[in-house]
């Protein structure tokens, strides 16, 4: 039967024309994205920066400690201790070192990522003068000749305040850091701890010296020392996040597609096949004849499909380079290495697999068609439902509402994490895909029903058109639900949780204004004391640190924003489930209830700072994951400059009842000026924290749509074109019969129209079900939230999906309309 599927394929490619596109089309996203994401486990060697003149570096960590296991920004405690005076002391008595601190240091009008160094450190990043001289005094820097000049007075914002210094000399900027060089003693006083220290002795001497307490850092591995390092392994786990949700969404989309398209590919023959079984075929020669039809098509498509991926991965890397999602340097190059050849393989495989089992069902039906059917007048497909395809349906309806239903209510926190929500949002859709065949008659019913009374013959002859070939009206109609359905289902979700976040952060702050980083990445702590300072004003600014807790042999690590119980209390509304904030001091704390811990308890920690003190647990609080934060007293603020820059990152603002606002807003503004900081409303600041929380989300899941629209957009046109270019028939009988072109024309024009009707009717009944779902998992987590709808988009989706179903109707008519009816009547048929 190979022979017979080849030539087969060869007189009938038309109907095949959908199916290898379809096919090379979902194998390149498959190969693509595999073989970026096995790019990504082999990267090349970024070269090493701020010490590529260092013969070897110390560097405190944690040997168990693996970044990917933790939150970005997150410090080992040994890390965040930094080295000690001890291991300082035994390196030094291996010959000369020089002691680096890393820490935020920004010149005014300077990038947001300005850092600060002892000058000494400076020679091992080839930095040299290019003007002036170095420090020399407490008030000395030295700075990029591109943002200062020698004898400039430049206000520098730190940690420890916003203080005017001189610029005793500037040296040429380099592309990896924008650095601001103090001397050893003011660098000491600004960044206690000890980022590293440059090792110029013999290299064995210092490793026998430092032994496991620190790393001890040579050749390619100084790299791991260069802000780039945390820099980069932030944008490469966007990537490694965003990638595999993308490959299984647009991975099941395309399989989906591929199977039906298939399917109905054999619907459409029939006759042909029921010729076949006239002739003496048997039913298992009549399957095993599609599904070698399947596997010479899998094995073709799937070829070009792997070639088209390989060069398409770096236009997928090239599009999360300009999302902000992947690193620029971020490159994918053909080659022979095995992180090439096995994703492409895999791709390879994926399409055999998916052609042949896409036919399965098909080759079923081939072979139940009987003979008989070969003397049929008419091509009208079997429009009964089958006892398997009714379960079927059942099953995916039931299966779609289940769960649903089950993430409103028993898992809602699922809508938070999109790497599940997404693929999450697919199985309504996929349900009413499978559900199509069976609701194609109530649907065309319903939806021919105001032209009822309309003149001329046309809307009858549509709706018989469609009532007749069920199948393939549900085919065709399946790409246009499964474009409008996603993408509806995708942007409205993503829309209504960015809403919830608002609604939830509006409700959590109480205070009336507020001030945020103003071209910074946090405020300095003595703005936040200069502001408190003003009468009637009451002022909450946590600054973030790390507690760690020991469990067992191991340290767990967790956020700890120190702040001011009495301003937390006028200016944040925390849901306090038990004890009171009344009750925090300086050796209590206040966590949430996701920690699993009573009033009254003890937490034992640990600081950055290397402080061990035990809290008590004053208050518990309602929180969702990611926000689930121990409040601190404010006596442990120095160990934020231990775990992190020693910023606020916002700060809320109350006035005493009666107060001047316009006085005291004015003063608060005066205070700020200049310092990195901006005074807002409360709506301001939720606005503007809003906006950055979801950018990533909204980044993940808008391009995941985006990937599924543009696939899907072809489907719809191919599917169409297939569709229509095999009903050559029909166009003959509507010409015998006394129809001009124009009438023919608008006979197949009306019927696409009507298949994308019932697609998009699909898609909002898919997408009603999701957004259910949604509302109910919004409402236990932040309470009563609106849906959002972006409706100018959805409904720019469905008009373009309407406009290429027409589209892959009105080509193939408008060919066929150019030869003579007879044609089509005659042996070619």
């Amino acid at each position: 039967m190979i022979r017979v599927a080849f030539q087969t394929l060869r007189a009938r490619w038309v109907s095949f024309l959908g199916t290898v596109v379809a096919l090379v089309l979902g194998v390149a996203q498959v190969a693509a994205m595999g073989v970026l994401i096995m790019t990504m486990l082999d990267l090349p060697d970024r070269p090493v920066e701020r010490f590529a003149e260092a013969p070897a570096v110390v560097q405190a960590s944690d040997p168990d400690w693996d970044p990917a296991h933790h939150d970005l920004g997150i410090r080992s405690l040994a890390a965040a201790q930094g080295i000690s005076a001890e291991l300082s002391e035994k390196v030094a008595a291996t010959g000369e070192t020089v002691v680096d601190r890393a820490f935020y240091a920004q010149i005014e009008g300077g990038p947001a990522d300005q850092v600060g160094h002892p000058w000494p450190v400076a020679r091992f990043g080839g930095y040299d003068l290019a003007d002036g001289k170095e420090p020399s005094g407490a008030k000395d820097v030295v700075v990029p000749s591109d943002q200062a000049r020698t004898g400039d007075k430049v206000t520098v914002l730190t940690a420890s305040g916003v203080e005017q210094y001189t610029v005793s000399g500037t040296v040429s900027p380099v592309g990896w850091e924008d650095a601001v060089f103090f001397t050893d003693a003011e660098a000491a006083r600004l960044s206690p701890r000890i980022e590293s220290l440059v090792a110029l002795g013999p290299v064995a001497d210092v490793r026998a010296a430092v032994g496991d307490s620190a790393a001890v850092l040579t050749g390619q591995d100084r790299h791991k020392a260069d802000a780039s390092e945390a820099a980069d392994r932030e944008t490469l786990d966007n990537t490694i996040t965003l990638v595999p949700v993308m490959a299984s969404v647009a991975g099941t989309t395309a399989i989906f597609v591929v199977a039906s398209t298939f399917a109905f590919a054999v619907v459409q023959r029939r006759r042909e096949v029921a010729l076949l079984r006239t002739v003496g075929a048997t039913p298992k020669q009549v399957r095993k004849m599609v599904r070698n039809e399947a596997l010479l098509v899998g094995v073709v498509a799937s070829a070009v499909g792997t070639v088209l991926g390989l060069f398409g991965a770096q236009l997928l890397a090239d599009m999360l380079i300009a999302m902000d999602i992947s690193p620029e340097w971020f490159t994918v190059e053909p080659s022979l290495h095995w992180t090439v050849l096995a994703p492409l393989a895999a791709a390879f495989l994926v399409g055999l697999l998916v052609a042949v089992g896409g036919a399965a069902a098909a080759a079923r039906r081939a072979g139940s068609i009987r003979p008989i059917e070969a003397l049929r007048e008419a091509s009208v497909d079997d429009t009964g439902v089958t006892p398997g395809r009714a379960l079927l349906g059942v099953i995916a309806l039931v299966g779609g509402v289940g769960w649903t239903a089950w993430i409103a209510i028993a898992s809602p926190t699922s809508v938070l994490s999109p790497t599940v929500y997404v693929v999450s949002l697919m199985v309504p859709v996929l349900a009413a895909a499978v559900l199509a065949p069976l609701v194609v008659g109530p649907l065309t019913k319903l939806l021919m029903l105001p032209f009822r009374g309309a003149s001329g013959p046309t809307a009858m002859l549509v709706r018989e058109s469609a009532l007749t070939s069920r199948r393939r009206t549900a085919a065709t109609a399946a790409p246009v639900l499964l474009t409008v359905g996603l993408a509806f289902s995708l942007l409205a979700a993503t829309d209504s949780l960015g809403a919830a976040r608002d609604n939830g952060l509006q409700n959590r702050v109480s205070s009336q204004y507020a001030l945020a980083p103003d071209g910074t990445p946090g405020i300095s702590p003595q703005v936040i004391e200069r502001v408190a300072a003003i009468d009637g004003v009451h002022i909450a600014a946590p600054i973030l640190t790390t507690v760690y807790t020991k469990d067992e042999n191991r340290y767990e690590e967790n956020d700890g924003l120190v702040v001011d119980p009495v301003a937390l209390k006028k200016t944040m509304d925390l849901k306090i489930i038990d004890g009171s904030l009344d009750d925090l001091d300086d050796n209590s704390t206040a966590v949430a209830d996701l920690w699993g811990m009573d009033v009254g308890s003890e937490l034992a920690v640990e600081m950055p700072d290397g402080e061990r003190v035990e809290l008590r647990v004053a208050a518990t609080y309602k929180a969702l994951r990611g926000e689930d934060v121990a409040y601190l007293p404010q006596r442990f603020a120095p160990s934020a400059v231990y775990a992190r820059d020693g910023l606020a990152r916002r700060a809320y603002i109350t006035l005493d009842n009666g107060a001047d606002h316009a006085a005291i807003t004015a003063q608060i503004r005066k205070a700020v000026a200049g310092d990195g900081a901006e005074f807002m409303t409360r709506d301001q600041l939720v606005a503007s924290e809003s906006a950055y929380a979801r950018h990533l989300t909204e980044v993940r899941q808008r391009s995941t749509a985006v990937i599924i629209m543009i696939f899907c957009f072809i489907a719809i046109l191919n599917t169409l074109l297939m569709a229509t270019a095999d009903r050559r028939r029909d166009l003959a009988v509507l010409r015998m019969a006394g129809a001009t072109p124009k009438q023919v024309v608008r006979f197949f024009v009306a019927e696409s129209l009507l298949v994308s009707a019932i697609g998009v009717a699909l898609a909002l009944a898919a997408t009603a079900v999701n957004l259910t779902g949604l509302w109910g998992a919004l409402l236990q987590l932040f309470g009563t939230t609106p849906i959002v709808v972006p409706y100018l988009i959805v409904i720019a989706v469905a008009v373009v999906s309407t406009l290429l179903a027409v589209i892959g109707t009105v080509l193939p008519v408008g060919a066929a309309l150019r030869a003579r009816t007879v044609q089509f009547l005659g042996s070619r048929e």
